[in-house]
């Protein structure tokens, strides 16, 4: 891998107004930290760092030279505003180029998948970064994933991509990175149905159910007694003689 070089400046601590100030000039705050040194505040060129970013990406090995002094680091992070995105701070690992790292490796799609161009079918990219580990010098740019050979309902997992030599993947070999799927069915409502509308909520009547027999009855008048449980009918009266 190449390695790029990159020119900084110490920083003192400074207040939250003073950075400001600075970001407005052109600088961005950072640090750089590990190996035997303690850490150390920076201020790096914000148009040299976009440049390289653009150019190489986040694994990018930079040689940081600061004062007559010169080592080599890895851009570990990057804060951005939340709303302009803009980098407000950055930080560097210092690394020792016979040691192995653990880094995140981007997963670029080529080609077009036949399930997608002439099968209707829909790609989805699950698995955008792939965990690698290996050393600084065979840290690769990035894995391009050929997708030109997936009809409707394949896909391709870890275990199917070629890593160069000496990188070591730390993913699931069974994990997931792109699939080819047939679309949503939409459903379509039927004639019936449309006609019909929305049914009309149930009404419950208030009060109390009334008993069998009860219903259509006349209601008994105020103040009168029902007859006793079990009480006879009285007799019809006789007919008057004539």
């Amino acid at each position: 891998m190449q390695t790029i070089e990159l020119g900084a400046d110490k920083r003192d601590i400074a207040t939250k107004g003073t950075l400001r100030t600075l970001r407005v000039g052109g600088k961005i705050p950072a640090v750089v930290y590990g190996g035997k040194k303690e850490p150390a505040s920076l201020l790096i060129d914000g148009k040299k760092l976009i440049q390289v970013l653009k150019g190489h990406g986040m694994n990018v090995l930079v040689n940081l030279k600061v004062g007559a002094g010169a080592e080599v680091v890895l851009l570990k992070d990057l804060q951005r505003d939340v709303l302009t995105h803009e980098i407000i701070h950055v930080d560097f690992q210092r690394i020792s180029m016979t040691q192995k790292l653990d880094v995140n490796i981007p997963i670029h799609i080529k080609g077009e998948a036949p399930g997608v161009k002439m099968g209707g079918g829909i790609m989805e990219h699950i698995l955008r970064d792939l965990r690698v580990r290996c050393l600084p010098a065979d840290i690769p740019d990035g894995i391009n994933l050929d997708v030109g050979a997936l009809q409707l309902n394949q896909g391709l997992k870890v275990k199917d991509i070629v890593l160069p030599s000496g990188v070591e993947v730390l993913n699931e070999a069974e994990a997931l990175v792109v699939n080819i799927v047939a679309p949503a069915a939409e459903e379509v409502a039927t004639p019936a149905t449309a006609a019909a509308g929305p049914a009309e909520p149930e009404v419950i009547a208030k009060g109390k159910k009334p008993e069998e027999g009860e219903e259509g009855a006349a209601a008994p008048a105020a103040g009168a007694k029902a007859p006793a449980a079990g009480a006879a009918k009285a007799p019809a009266a006789p007919a008057a003689k004539k």
